[in-house]
């Protein structure tokens, strides 16, 4: 099984309020089905969630109760966001059912735990396939966190024991320094975390959960000696099937873990 990470700035246009990319995702859709590789999917938030969770610092957790509007406000957004991604799914024949991580899962002071896994599992098994995605959970001592895309995929990875994980985004890989902004940045096509503590850190727009670096770190924490974790560009046709059957393609592999 290959466990895929699907991120906001794919899906979604991040400088906009909830505006869906539903050209892109049906086409990499189209790209999994094509490949006939059992796969699992987790989403971002993209901006159904970044914007106003940026707003109301809802990263920090509760300061003061202003924020619970936007607590809920972030929560519709990302399910239905959540269900676009279902529906775009299920035209391809795909059977996949919705997960709400803050159903399931809590937080206690950040770190992600998932309460019990039983109802996921047993949706696998029965061959549906589990959607996750960047949610608003309940945080034990801060109230509530932002439960993001990436810690789900470190849990994932601990559950089912993927064979390769794969993090698709709109850029090729890691660079130097951020390519939007800089013609001269240069993709690093392999890192490691030796490699990752020489690297300027650079985020995305309106991203509150940590950004390029905060992936790389949850790529390496992924990877193992067995097991690739590869970020690719998912705008650009065919580079994730092609991937998904073998291929080498541009993109970054974290290898070796974090240290």
């Amino acid at each position: 099984m290959i466990l895929i990470k699907l991120g906001g700035s794919v899906i979604t246009d991040k400088t906009q309020y909830r505006t869906f990319n539903q050209e892109c995702v049906s086409r990499l859709f189209d790209e999994i089905k094509k490949s006939e590789r059992g796969v699992l999917i987790v989403h971002g938030a993209g901006s159904f969630g970044h914007v106003i969770a940026k707003q109301y610092s809802l990263q920090n957790g509760l300061v003061d109760f202003g924020q619970i509007p936007a607590v809920a406000k972030v929560q519709y957004d990302v399910r239905e966001l959540n269900s676009m991604i279902i529906a775009e799914l299920l035209k391809k024949g795909i059977p996949a059912v919705s997960i709400p991580p803050g159903s399931c899962f809590i937080m206690d002071n950040g770190k992600l735990i998932i309460k019990d896994p039983e109802v996921m599992l047993a949706f696998s098994h029965l061959g549906l396939m589990p959607v996750l995605f960047g949610d608003v959970v309940i945080d034990r001592k801060k109230g509530f966190g932002i439960c993001s895309g990436d810690q789900i995929m470190e849990i994932l990875c601990d559950l089912y024991k993927p064979e390769k994980v794969i993090f698709v985004s709109d850029i090729d890989g890691l660079y130097d320094k951020d390519p939007k902004n800089n013609k001269d940045a240069k993709l690093i096509d392999e890192v490691t975390s030796e490699k990752l503590e020489n690297i300027n850190s650079y985020s995305n727009i309106d991203d509150v959960t940590g950004g390029v670096r905060g992936k790389m770190e949850a790529m390496l924490r992924i990877s193992t000696e067995r097991r690739d974790c590869v970020l690719i560009n998912g705008t650009v046709p065919d580079r994730l099937y092609s991937l998904l059957k073998g291929d080498k393609v541009i993109s970054t592999i974290a290898k070796g873990g974090l240290k």
